[in-house]
């Protein structure tokens, strides 16, 4: 791909875009004379050529059009915004198309995957029928000994900036007590807290999250200047279940609600524990009503 520096965005060949695609320049050249697809850049003022987002929309036609849509249907839906026209995507689809993207390393569909899949189902249902399967699809291929550990780094990495891009568009939360969010200080599964964040600013519920591997100094630094409605303090295993920390922050008088299976063996011993994203999200908002 050669980029325009002047403009600061991409400018593709149309040999380079049917190569991507997939498809022949013939192909290329009748999508753009039947619907209008064509490149939107000039370079010299005689040659065309297709800008990043070009492309992208063009590769999102290409997944509607493998969809089962016609040519015209997918180009309408795409490049006019008939919505309408766009067919549901089962959740069987949506996770096979991500763990080829996943597994190919094309960072470009995973991200244009993970975009549409959180604008069609929102953080929470997208979590759990469509990205748990994945994740635990790629786990159980770990232990039959198929090492995909850069499938798996892929993936995650794309989640969190998805939900991030996502998270972003919700920026004008309501104002009050926030809800922080915390993983144990040794915890590295961070993603169901992103999810979680997600879930609670699109409801808006005011909600902080500090990110993985935060000192347990940090955590309750911040727990005193927030001065949070509640504190959910995440671990996936008993490993990383920090019971210490848990007895500090409540002992500085903050709520703090244990959240994730690393807990279960101290489940009920002391307080409310979650492990499930429904849950969370109405205790959450008791918190945050009280």
């Amino acid at each position: 791909m050669d980029v325009d520096a002047g403009e600061g965005r991409g400018s593709w060949t149309p040999g380079k875009v049917a190569e991507l695609l997939g498809v022949s320049p013939v192909t290329l050249r009748t999508w753009a004379a039947r619907y209008g697809v064509g490149p939107s850049l000039r370079d010299d003022g005689r040659h065309r050529r297709y800008s990043d987002a070009d492309v992208r929309r063009l590769q999102h036609m290409q997944r509607l059009i493998d969809r089962g849509l016609r040519a015209r249907e997918a180009a309408a839906a795409v490049f006019s915004g008939l919505a309408d026209a766009v067919p549901d995507v089962p959740a069987g689809r949506r996770i096979e198309e991500l763990e080829v993207a996943a597994e190919g390393l094309d960072f470009a569909a995973l991200a244009a995957l993970l975009d549409e899949l959180l604008d069609a189902l929102g953080p929470a249902r997208a979590w759990t029928d469509v990205l748990v399967p994945v994740l635990g699809h790629l786990g159980g291929r770990w232990l039959r000994g198929d090492v995909c550990f850069e499938s798996e780094w892929a993936l995650t990495g794309e989640i969190s900036l998805a939900l991030q891009r996502y998270s972003a568009r919700f920026a004008n939360i309501p104002p009050g007590r926030v809800v922080l969010l915390a993983c144990c200080p040794d915890e590295r599964h961070s993603l169901p807290m992103e999810v979680l964040r997600a879930a609670m600013v699109e409801i808006g519920i005011p909600a902080v999250y500090l990110g993985q591997l935060v000192p347990a100094e940090t955590t309750a630094a911040v727990a005193a200047k927030l001065a949070p409605a509640t504190v959910f303090l995440w671990s996936m295993s008993p490993a990383t279940a920090d019971d210490g920390l848990v007895r500090r922050l409540r002992g500085h008088g903050f709520d703090v609600v244990p959240a994730g299976p690393g807990w279960e063996s101290l489940a009920g011993r002391d307080g409310a524990w979650v492990n499930d994203l429904a849950g969370a999200l109405d205790l959450a908002a008791e918190r945050v009503k009280a």
